[in-house]
């Protein structure tokens, strides 16, 4: 009985406490968590020998980024995750792009970190921005500015091929409308995702890939890369038009060893697993790998179908682990093309009957199939042959992205 009435009386004075808390701390408490969705994403890679291509201290990037859905409230990550030293910016604004280094600038807005208008960003981190409320249109271009003040910046972190103008300039004009006497930037520098608030439906796409998925040989400024394709597609799609999809391909890629930027599996966790509301993946990786046996002069890169069907799975088993669909993509044709090797065309040819047959996916792509020629399977198509035998043109990329079966994202059909 007497803990009894101990209990009660100290649940009497924890509602009593309670009370006597303010108003506005209760409220507080009680607000919900703002939850999020990938709406774009590039993946980052460390400078070329830790060289800088630039001058980056005492300057204002202004990038812009082609989102894939739309929404009212936004955040932005910024990246120091190949830097040696703490990365400052400041200053730092999102604005619908008017086009080249030009924003609307009625739809300006200043991006905080926790209230203040400067982040230091520790060496290997990422810092998401404050949210804030901006209309952004789905598949539309947004603008992210902001200045690098002068400081130690022994190495960078980028995304090589933004296959997209971005602009840098001297001094701290992140404001402005447009950036005068701004040079061309082709890459995206420090910055790599946009995020919306979530609606009803909302849920991302990673796609993981090399330069094919990153869209080399695409028309620059005009978001022909085979991501943007499906893009569009699952916005035309009643009931898809809430799905992002976010390009993490880069250039050069391989699946096990690094090539230009860190390997597939060394940069999982962080491009896939670490995207915002990410429900889906689709894997196009190895071509690179397989590229590697027409000239031996490292003794790592003489892999085997085995061994790049082992990295594949791995990855496979990883994402499912975190609830995520997995859709497998075999690799388009590569005959004619500088790295072409008989050996490395009997492993595309395995890798692809293993990605097609062995159960690891949820679902298969077979963008093989649909960019090889039908009278030599081994190349591409001529009319989706950009001219280097490997990489598609726009309208092989459109092809590609008009082969994927959207039931696998969720459409519901009569």
């Amino acid at each position: 009985m007497s803990a009894l009435i101990l209990n009660s009386r100290c649940l009497a004075l924890l509602i009593s406490s309670a009370l006597l808390l303010p108003a506005s701390l209760v409220a507080h408490a009680q607000m919900p968590h703002p939850q999020w969705v990938g709406t774009w994403a590039a993946s980052p890679m460390p400078v070329e020998n830790g060289s800088s291509r630039i001058p980056l201290s005492d300057t204002t990037l202004r990038e812009i980024a082609h989102v894939s859905i739309g929404g009212s409230v936004v955040r932005v990550r910024f990246t120091n995750r190949y830097g040696t030293d703490p990365l400052t910016i400041r200053d730092a604004h999102i604005a619908l792009s008017a086009g080249e280094s030009s924003i609307q600038k009625e739809t300006d807005h200043a991006l905080t970190f926790d209230g203040s208008d400067t982040v230091r960003i520790p060496a290997g981190a990422v810092m998401y921005s404050d949210p804030v409320h901006l209309d952004v249109p789905a598949l539309s271009n947004v603008a992210v500015s902001f200045y690098v003040p002068s400081q130690n910046m022994r190495s960078e972190t980028f995304h090589d091929l933004a296959n997209q103008n971005n602009y840098v300039t001297h001094g701290d004009v992140p404001g402005s409308t447009a950036l005068s006497q701004a040079k061309v930037l082709p890459s995206w520098y420090f910055f790599d995702g946009v995020d919306v608030q979530t609606v009803g439906g909302s849920r991302a796409i990673v796609a993981l890939g090399d330069s094919i998925t990153d869209g080399w040989q695409s028309t620059p400024n005009e978001n022909r890369r085979w991501p943007d394709d499906l893009a569009v597609r699952l916005n035309h799609t009643p009931g898809l038009e809430h799905v992002g999809v976010l390009n993490e391909g880069i250039s050069g890629n391989r699946v096990l060893n690094d090539g230009w930027g860190p390997s597939a599996m060394k940069r999982f966790d962080s491009d896939v697993l670490a995207q915002s509301d990410v429900r889906y993946l689709i894997i196009l990786e190895s071509i690179n790998d397989i590229g590697a046996l027409h000239d031996l002069r490292n003794p790592d890169d003489a892999v085997t179908a085995a061994q790049l069907e082992l990295g594949l799975k791995q990855m496979a088993e990883q994402a499912r682990e975190h609830g995520i669909k997995v859709i497998g993509a075999t690799l388009t044709p590569y005959q004619g093309a500088d790295y072409y090797s008989t050996e490395g065309e009997q492993v595309r040819e395995a890798v692809n009957d293993w990605i097609r047959t062995s159960g690891t996916f949820d679902a298969v792509v077979d963008f093989d199939k649909v960019t090889r020629d039908p009278e030599d399977p081994k190349r591409f198509d001529p009319k989706y042959d950009s001219g280097d035998h490997l990489h598609p043109n726009d309208a092989g990329y459109q092809a590609m992205a008009d082969a994927i079966d959207l039931k696998v994202f969720g459409l519901r059909t009569r």
